[in-house]
């Protein structure tokens, strides 16, 4: 029996709630850990599958709570889990099997709805093409050595939209798929109010029309599958 467990990285729910997000969309029995905490899943406990969201952190900050974390994806990894970091999650993910030289300060953030070209066709992302998606990072992944990982997705700021660990179910994407128009409109309003950085792009992102081509629906839907 398949069984997600999901590491919540968020830290002010009240703007952004990653694990409400995927579990309207994944249709799996699953628990829900916040990282932040101190509270991880216990890997003993029969997870098939593992979901590390998004963060309003930043992954070049190397708290106690964010290693421990690296240590125990590194483990579901080996382990044979079935594994998606999205954001956040998906630079831990490179950050927990590749070290601190492949994530850094991204020269731009990507703010909005991104189009996004998927290189190849893929058992989790779907198809080879363009597609609209949000999106909401000051960070990235870069760097991987590509005889271990494969790069699968880029976009127009950002050369490692999506990754894949080789010959392991294991994927990093940077977008946020998960996040529907009404979802991004509330994450923006209060990064706004928080003062985030590039209140410009924000302002850009939470006024322009939102451009979501349901991706989630592809990955969803593959993802419970693997």
């Amino acid at each position: 029996m398949k069984k997600l467990a999901i590491i919540d990285n968020s830290l002010y729910q009240e703007i952004y709630n990653p694990v409400e997000d995927w579990t309207t969309r994944i249709d799996l029995p699953y628990r829900s850990f916040r990282a932040v905490d101190g509270l991880l899943p216990d890997l003993e406990d029969g997870y098939t599958h593992l979901i590390i969201t998004g963060s309003e952190a930043s992954i070049v900050n190397l708290e106690p709570w964010v290693l421990a974390e690296a240590a125990l994806v590194k483990e579901a990894v080996e382990r044979g889990l079935t594994v998606l970091g999205s954001c956040y999650g998906h630079q831990l993910l490179a950050l927990a099997l590749a070290g601190p030289g492949c994530v850094r300060r991204a020269e731009r953030p990507e703010i909005g709805w991104a189009e996004v070209e998927i290189l190849k066709s893929d058992p989790l992302l779907g198809p080879a093409g363009r597609l609209y998606v949000f999106s909401s990072h000051y960070d990235e992944v870069y760097n991987l050595d590509e005889s271990r990982f494969e790069i699968l997705a880029r976009s127009q700021h950002c050369q490692v939209q999506a990754f894949r660990l080789k010959g392991k179910n294991v994927w990093g994407l940077q977008a946020h798929p998960e996040i529907s128009p009404a979802s991004a409109a509330r994450l923006l309003r209060g990064m706004l109010e928080r003062g985030f950085s590039g209140q410009e792009l924000i302002r850009e992102a939470l006024h322009s029309t939102p451009r979501d081509d349901r991706w989630i629906e592809v990955i969803s839907r593959n993802f419970v599958h693997l």
